[in-house]
């Protein structure tokens, strides 16, 4: 008898799998995705230039050269601030320290 319900359940198993895939097969194209890497290629607005063709209009730069050039920008400012606002301190302590000795 359990050898009965086994062949019978393999049966509506075999039956099922054999009725769904013609489902699947029509739905397929439905399911998968068509544009892969579209985003790249779809374009809005005027196209994105290199920012040494055109250096006075960051709008037109392409997204890279325009964080290179504002992260540049970024360390630039915090550095010459760093450097401005330190400017004497290190040279006074190095010039006490070699007097003393």
């Amino acid at each position: 008898m359990a050898s009965t319900l086994a062949v019978a359940a393999a049966g509506r198993v075999a039956s099922l799998s054999r009725a769904s895939s013609p489902r699947l097969s029509l739905q397929s194209p439905q399911l998968t995705q068509r544009r892969g890497l579209a985003g790249a290629a779809d374009h809005h607005g005027p196209p994105r230039v290199n920012a040494w063709q055109d250096p006075m209009s960051p709008s037109r730069w392409k997204e890279e050269h325009f964080v290179i050039a504002s992260l540049a920008g970024w360390g630039v400012l915090i550095v010459g601030g760093y450097k401005f606002f330190t400017r004497g301190k290190g040279k006074n302590e190095e010039n006490l320290a070699g007097a003393s000795h």
